[in-house]
C-alpha cells in the first residue's frame, strides 16, 4: 500500500521538491511529479534545470519519447507516467492525485499560506480515511513531527 509523507512549514514548496527529487534521482529512484496545470508544469521544468548550478536532474514531460529512459517525469495526470515509474510520486497540486495507489510513496509538500494548509488538511483526512500510512515532517527543522 502507498505510504504518504507530508512536509509541513515549507517556505518554498517547489524549492524543497527540487531538492528532494534530486536526492531521490541520485539514489536511483524513479519519480513522477504531479502538477495541477500545464503552466505550473512548465515553470517546474525550468526550475529543475536551474535550482542548483551543480545539480543535474534528468527529467521530461509525460508523453515525451525519452520518458522510458528518464528517471523524472513531470505530469498533469500521474496515470500518464510509464508503468516502471511507480516508485515515488510528488503531489504539487491542491487535491489528491489520481492513480496514487500505484505508487510506493506519495510526497506532499505544504507551504506556509493558510489556503495551502487548509488544502493539505483535506488531503490528509482523505488519505487517512483511505487507510494510508502517513508520516509528517517539519521541513524548516528537518525532523519528524
Amino acid at each position: 500500500m502507498t505510504r504518504v509523507r507530508f512536509y509541513h512549514n515549507t517556505e518554498n514548496p517547489h524549492a524543497l521538491a527540487c531538492e528532494l527529487v534530486e536526492r531521490a534521482c541520485g539514489s536511483g529512484r524513479k519519480v513522477v511529479l504531479h502538477m495541477p496545470d500545464a503552466a505550473s508544469a512548465e515553470r517546474f521544468d525550468h526550475m529543475l534545470w536551474s535550482f542548483d548550478p551543480l545539480a543535474f536532474v534528468p527529467h521530461v514531460m509525460a508523453g515525451s519519447p525519452l520518458a522510458a529512459q528518464t528517471p523524472v517525469i513531470i505530469a498533469r495526470n500521474p496515470g500518464e507516467a510509464l508503468p516502471d515509474h511507480d516508485d515515488l510520486l510528488f503531489n504539487l497540486g491542491p487535491t489528491p492525485p489520481p492513480d496514487l495507489e500505484r505508487y510506493r510513496l506519495l510526497v506532499e509538500i505544504v507551504g506556509l499560506g493558510e489556503d495551502e494548509r487548509q488544502a493539505a488538511r483535506q488531503r490528509w483526512m482523505h488519505y487517512k480515511s483511505c487507510g494510508y500510512s502517513i508520516q509528517a515532517f517539519d521541513s524548516q527543522r528537518r525532523e519528524a513531527i
